[in-house]
């Protein structure tokens, strides 16, 4: 069995990958060269491919050592479908948190490099919020709303895909393009988190006002993620397997 300070490790590199590609397309990418003139931005698909390329390659990188959750919410919802000992979720949480951190930090150092260069707009860092923070102007309840529902829909698949009675080898793929489904559907509504570790990193940087947002984005994703861990574990039925590090491979 790998060791726990490995596997949390490999949660540290991988929640930093997720963070720096996912979130540095969005700041670098989306717009460039800029909102006006933007026939080089990738946009919102861009953007959501950016963060379910992350996932894909890094369950295929480090799922076999840890497990790839890369994520508070599905380590939680992990635990509720007993894939998960809840013994470990505290040092996981503490490295993706650490390692999305780290990703805001580098990504707030480059995006200084540029002269020009303001922490200004409703989203800057690629942070998530509500209300005069949500890009398209949502309320509070509407992205509470679709963050609890969009983690419950990934972790379904998550648990789905790595379920021993699913084909083997194909979770990586299903779990990547499920979470750019989520980034085409809620972008315009929360900017996409379904992932407490994602939200906090850039909103440390972007200022107090984004910070204090950030409960949301534990609770609903949490909330959710629990939600379908039960629900899978309880209604859909559970291979009995249990699925952590070596054992198979899982995610975000």
């Amino acid at each position: 069995m790998i060791s726990l300070f490995t596997r949390c490790l490999a949660e540290f590199v991988g929640t930093f990958v997720l963070v720096f590609g996912g979130c540095g397309s969005a700041v670098f990418a989306a717009v460039f060269p800029d909102v006006k003139a933007n026939e080089l931005g990738i946009g919102f698909v861009g953007v959501s491919l950016a963060f379910g390329l992350t996932v894909l390659t890094m369950a295929y990188a480090i799922g076999h050592i840890s497990g790839c959750h890369l994520n508070p919410a599905v380590s939680f919802g992990l635990w509720a479908g007993k894939r998960f000992p809840g013994s470990e979720l505290l040092p996981y949480i503490i490295a993706q948190v650490l390692g999305a951190i780290v990703a805001a930090g580098l990504i707030y150092l480059i995006a200084t490099g540029k002269q020009g260069f303001t922490l200004s707009g409703s989203n800057p860092l690629a942070t998530n919020g509500f209300g005069v923070h949500s890009p398209g102007g949502y309320s509070l309840v509407a992205c509470f709303i679709t963050e609890v529902v969009l983690t419950f829909v990934f972790l379904i698949v998550i648990l789905g895909s790595t379920d021993g009675r699913a084909p083997k080898g194909f979770a990586p793929i299903a779990i990547g393009l499920a979470l750019t489904l989520i980034h085409l559907i809620s972008i315009p509504i929360t900017n996409t988190s379904v992932n407490p570790a994602r939200s906090t990193g850039p909103a440390l940087f972007a200022g107090v006002e984004l910070f204090r947002q950030v409960w949301m984005f534990w609770v609903a994703p949490i909330l959710g993620a629990i939600l379908a861990g039960f629900f899978y574990s309880k209604v859909l039925g559970e291979s009995g397997e249990q699925v952590v590090g070596e054992a198979e491979l899982q995610l975000k």
